[in-house]
């Protein structure tokens, strides 16, 4: 028999309590809570964490005039119906004490002990740290927490708690401190809700939140759900009646809940699809529970023999779960009068993670495979997000790394042998070559998607079978930060480039060191250990290869450093005179990242040249005419004497300008010249026409040196439909 229903266990444990109970309330309904599942010791233990915080923030009030302790009462009510354990709980009542009281973490520790010690230290805030500015501080307190939380889960199911309380009280606070605090827990606290699959402390989160950012919207909306609940509720209540029947005569036994969407969700939905509410036909929907995964599908089928399903709306969790553990089959039908409704269909035990969500591992003491599963992939979560930490240069970079990983819409993939890949919608073979393993994506060369060769930028799609293919030779290319999407591909590809740039920047540094030190009649390998460390220790730094670094950037003056070297050199009559000019740089072309050829004015073996040190790029390489550093030559301290190796096999960007007839072919004649010519076309583009019959093409060639470039331009002029060609020497 099917049976309606409007909560179950679940719906009522999870079901958020209203704001603003009186203190004794607060605390009867705390012990019934902490009556269901814990013993009488441990609420001993919780009591007596009260009785500490109560006399802690005893005098305090809450912006809304209660006393302060409400508020952490609120937050062991909240999390006590998660059934976290006794030290979480005494927690959530001590989560202030240290940061707005005169106890400090050591008290909280030998009142209480180390572990509840460290769940309220992963709670604080960083307010004994002076930062930069406010933004700095949040980052740096989210970067604080999230640490906390991978070593933990507990701090962030706590954090949520609280921040479901103070989102509950809001109101009393001003308009402006209201949109801050909800833009941040729309922003970092509902996605993490979300991602760790607590549905309904995500739904509330999220509603509040936009009820503060946008609350014109969000009354509009609410109005507009309740006048369009009234107009529909005799098609709802057909439908429903319509699935009992058709279950029953099925012999399936279910629980039919009416679902409704929340504002929230209806205003990103209205934003996605840019259309208005009344074309909205999916606010209202049915969630459908039976007894296990068989039934399930066979649900499914009773109710596609009932209403036609509409292609392309079907989504199967159950085969493919979310990453946060979320199973359920969604199918959106037309039912009575044309209207489409949504309805979701789950077991028991799917519908008991859907809505606790990793709190399951506390709130249902069973040996359920899938929350063990569900565990399983939290803790990867979390140790990516410990990794990320580790390899987050600052705390924008975590932040910013931490909010593309809730990005909530996922794609599946599958690897060569079957793998399942769960990545952020928009993920390319890159970032399925980081997920698969950092070695992959450092080595990655090029792709096959779905047995096809793919670029490595190419964006892939919920089915794909992906193989990546490597090479020794291969490296991360700067260029793959501009279109990955997962944080790991991104932190990973900045760690790569930052080391190797610096391992150029220390080579570079070194050669420019030791001309100078030539130029002292000095040998680089006199110089011994004992002197680099006494000028390490007058520089404040902490290694040689900083020092060299400076002097890659120009932060340090190549000839200074040699001279204080060399002076530090006891009784050394040589270190007294310069008797010959520095030597100059060779330049090859394929340097690392520290030697750069510059985009203005594209130098050519052959090309007098300039080296000029920019101090966040390194050594940047101009021919001696280039319009754009004319105003920079007079800062002689920036500029290197440098030289071409004689000959150096590398090829190199050259842009050209060429007036041409516009006729059908001319492309293709150009293109084959280049050919003949061993030139590459690396870029090619077309100035707007203006009505005549001549075109203006630029284009960038990549040639070995001048002597091949004036060849190639020698060959192109043999073509009668180009009229003019020339190089162009800055794009200044």
């Amino acid at each position: 028999m099917a049976k309606t229903a409007h909560n179950n266990k679940a719906d009522k444990l999870l079901k958020v309590t209203p704001p603003l109970l009186p203190a004794d309330k607060q605390e009867s309904k705390l012990t019934i809570l902490l009556k269901a599942y814990l013993s009488q010791k441990e609420i001993e233990l919780i009591w007596e964490a009260y009785r500490y915080s109560n006399k802690a923030h005893m005098g305090q009030k809450r912006v809304g005039g209660e006393a302060y302790i409400s508020h952490p009462v609120s937050v062991a009510c909240i999390a006590s119906e998660f059934h976290l354990d006794a030290a979480s709980i005494q927690a959530a009542l001590l989560h202030d004490v240290v940061e707005d009281t005169p106890s400090t973490a050591n008290d909280i520790k030998k009142k209480f002990g180390s572990q509840v010690a460290k769940l309220v230290d992963g709670l604080s805030k960083l307010d004994k740290i002076h930062f930069a500015d406010d933004t700095e501080a949040q980052a740096e307190n989210f970067r604080k927490m999230l640490l906390a939380m991978s070593q933990d889960v507990r701090v962030i199911l706590i954090k949520l708690a609280d921040r479901l309380h103070n989102m509950q009280t809001l109101e009393p606070l001003k308009p402006i401190k209201r949109k801050k605090i909800s833009q941040e827990t729309s922003d970092i606290y509902a996605p993490i809700a979300n991602r760790l699959g607590l549905n309904n402390v995500y739904q509330e989160l999220e509603d509040l939140s936009f009820k503060y950012i946008h609350p014109l919207r969000y009354n509009t909306i609410t109005k507009a759900i309740i006048a369009s609940r009234g107009n529909r509720k005799a098609i709802i209540e057909k439908t429903l009646i319509a699935i009992k029947e058709k279950l029953e005569m099925s012999e399936i036994k279910a629980e039919i809940t009416g679902r409704e969407k929340n504002p929230a969700s209806i205003h990103r939905k209205m934003l996605n699809k840019h259309t208005n509410f009344s074309q909205i036909n999916d606010i209202y929907g049915f969630r459908i529970v039976v007894s296990d995964l068989n039934e399930c599908y066979l649900t499914l089928g009773v109710l596609h023999s009932l209403y036609k399903p509409i292609p392309g709306k079907f989504k199967d969790y159950i085969a493919i779960p979310k990453a946060n553990g979320y199973q359920s089959l969604h199918t959106t039908l037309f039912g009575p009068f044309g209207m489409p409704f949504e309805i979701q269909i789950r077991s028991e035990n799917m519908h008991k993670l859907a809505e606790a969500g990793v709190a399951a591992h506390w709130l249902y003491k069973n040996k359920d495979t899938h929350v063990t599963e569900l565990q399983q992939q939290t803790n990867q979560w979390l140790k990516r997000l410990l990794d990320i930490q580790t390899e987050s240069s600052d705390s924008f970079e975590f932040l910013e790394h931490l909010k593309i990983d809730l990005f909530p819409d996922e794609i599946y993939v599958f690897s060569p042998k079957g793998k399942i890949y769960a990545l952020p919608k928009g993920s390319t073979t890159i970032d399925y070559a980081y997920a698969v393993h950092t070695v992959v994506g450092n080595s990655a060369m090029s792709a096959k998607i779905n047995q096809e060769l793919a670029p490595l930028r190419a964006e892939l799609t919920t089915g794909d079978h992906v193989e990546i293919i490597t090479a020794s030779v291969a490296k991360p290319n700067p260029a793959w930060l501009n279109f990955v999407v997962t944080p790991k591909a991104r932190s990973q590809i900045r760690l790569y480039l930052r080391s190797a740039e610096s391992r150029d920047l220390v080579i570079l540094g070194n050669s420019m060191l030791n001309n100078a030190l030539k130029a002292f009649h000095v040998s680089p390998t006199s110089i011994k250990k004992k002197y680099w460390d006494k000028l390490i220790l007058d520089y404040h730094l902490d290694s040689k290869d900083n020092i060299l670094i400076d002097i890659a950037l120009g932060k340090r003056i190549n000839v200074m450093v040699a001279h204080q070297l060399t002076s530090i050199i006891d009784g050394s009559k040589k270190t007294k005179k310069q008797t010959k000019f520095l030597d100059v740089i060779t330049i090859k072309g394929s340097e690392g990242m520290a030697i750069k050829l510059a985009t203005c004015c594209h130098p050519i073996p052959g090309d007098p040249i300039l080296g000029f040190i920019n101090k966040d790029r390194g050594l940047i390489i101009h021919t001696h005419d280039c319009l754009g550093i004319r105003n920079s030559k007079l800062d002689h301290e920036k500029w290197v004497d440098v030289e071409w190796e004689p000959n150096p096999e590398s090829y190199f960007n050259v842009s050209l300008n060429l007036l041409v007839i516009n006729e059908r072919g001319v492309l293709a004649k150009i293109s084959s010249v280049m050919a003949d010519s061993e030139a590459n076309i690396d870029n090619i583009s077309v100035d707007e026409g203006d009505g005549s019959s001549f075109s203006n093409l630029r284009l960038i060639v990549q040639v070995r040196n001048r002597i091949h470039l004036a060849d190639l331009i020698k060959n192109l002029r043999k073509i009668s439909k180009i009229n003019k060609i020339n190089r162009v020497k800055s794009l200044h």
